[in-house]
């Protein structure tokens, strides 16, 4: 099978003052979007890129990217790469977890050489100016004292005096000029420093190349056959799910996007609203109590589930990733709505062993009966069958017309069941 084309959505590359934008493009097909803040990444899940390159991030002026974001990426099987700035400070922190990180910086944060965040910081312009840096990071002085060093230009305590010079200026302040002024050490080493600053190295600038060119490559390697990263496992706590909800993007067809946060808000307003999520939180009760008794759906279940509730809404098999990027979902998401459906079916065909005494499925057919007004539907037919023509008090048959109290409920269970016999859009349905 020849691989699939190449598209930019493939790969989205987080980015501002380490790199260009059109010198990440120039590295290959790729979606640049700005430095990255809490909820960014949840945003571009459902479009199902195969990788994200995070390079830079905002951390003062705005909340920085969450680390469970990151893994909630990996477990949608989008590979995430980190070099160069924020990317290389996430990926130090959750390389055991899956996070690739890339470049010298990386490394560095890794190993314990720096320990301090404030290193990759800097000041920079806004979007209208490309976000062009306007002071030095540390990263770059630490970089630049050691290439020194290697050279012969500068000795190790005049390499340590120049690393030091720029650690004592806030990073909303530093410069060249004011380190190389600041910097202990004689005129002729400052001479040496100023003709090797025009070549020095500029490592976020290096590493934020190398984190894009390795994001490109595992993209390929995808359309290529290669399998998606592995999830790193482990559940999803409450607050993390529920910032998923907030901050994933509904993908429409056509390519219309808007926040997830915004159709859940227009959802909150409707009349039908608490009996919606009346009916969800029914599922995902059974599925967490399901979960804390210990039971995990067998392999396959959960993709089976998946798979027989789209049938049932006539989604075809072609339409299934737009479908589900329609209702806000990328594939991690996904995934756990079809192990609570598997979950909910197990319980509910074990609900008599699943708790002590439980109730059995007669039970349970019978509540629900009574609550949609389904047994005396049935009653009344089989009266009907049986020439059943005079009844106790106060009921009737189903022909006729039923007493006045029963009146709000038989009509909105007949609203139910118009709403129900809604055709669905035509775009998702079988043909």
């Amino acid at each position: 099978m020849s691989p699939r084309p190449a598209r930019a959505g493939d790969v989205v590359v987080f980015l501002g003052p380490s790199l260009a934008a059109e010198e990440a493009r120039r590295l290959g097909p790729c979606r640049v979007l700005p430095p990255a803040r809490a909820g960014d990444v949840l945003a571009v899940l459902p479009e199902r890129p195969l990788a994200i390159a995070l390079v830079d991030g905002l951390f003062d002026t705005a909340p920085s990217p969450w680390h469970r974001e990151l893994l909630l990426a990996l477990d949608a099987g989008v590979a995430v790469f980190g070099g160069s700035s924020m990317g290389a400070l996430r990926a130090a922190e959750l390389e055991p977890l899956g996070v690739v990180g890339v470049g010298r910086i990386f490394r560095w944060v890794r190993d314990g050489v720096v320990s301090d965040d404030g290193e990759v910081a800097l000041l920079h312009g806004d979007a209208e100016h490309g976000f062009r840096p306007l002071t030095l990071p540390l990263v770059n002085v630490r970089a630049a004292a050691e290439d020194a060093r290697a050279e012969g230009l500068l000795s190790a305590r005049e390499a340590r005096a120049l690393l030091a010079a720029g650690t004592a200026i806030p990073y909303a302040e530093r410069t060249w000029p004011r380190v190389l002024a600041a910097a202990r050490f004689d005129e002729a080493a400052r001479a040496r420093l100023r003709a090797f600053l025009p070549r020095a190295p500029d490592p976020k600038a290096e590493d934020a190349r190398a984190c894009v060119a390795a994001a490109l490559e595992f993209a390929a390697a995808r359309r290529r056959g290669a399998p998606p990263p592995p999830p790193p496992g482990g559940p999803t706590p409450s607050h993390v799910r529920r910032a998923r909800l907030r901050h994933a993007r509904t993908i429409l067809p056509g390519g219309a996007a808007l926040p997830s946060a915004e159709v859940l808000a227009a959802l909150a307003r409707r009349k039908d609203a608490g009996r919606l999520a009346a009916e969800g939180l029914r599922r995902t009760l059974l599925a967490s109590l399901a979960r804390s008794a210990g039971l995990r759906p067998a392999p396959g279940e959960g993709e089976a589930a998946l798979a027989a509730w789209l049938r049932r809404l006539g989604v075809r098999a072609a339409r299934r990733d737009s479908f589900l990027a329609a209702c806000g979902l990328d594939d991690g998401a996904a995934r756990i709505l079809g192990e609570d459906l598997a979950l909910e079916a197990a319980v509910l065909a074990d609900a008599h062993r699943f708790a002590p005494d439980g109730p059995a499925f007669e039970e349970g057919l019978a509540l629900g009966a009574r609550l949609t007004g389904a047994w005396i539907e049935e009653a009344s037919r089989l009266a009907q069958r049986a020439g059943v023509r005079s009844w106790s008090p106060g009921i009737q048959p189903a022909a006729a017309k039923p007493p006045t109290s029963w009146a709000s409920s038989t009509s909105s269970t007949k609203r139910a069941k118009s709403r129900a016999r809604r055709p669905r859009p035509s775009g998702w349905r079988a043909r």
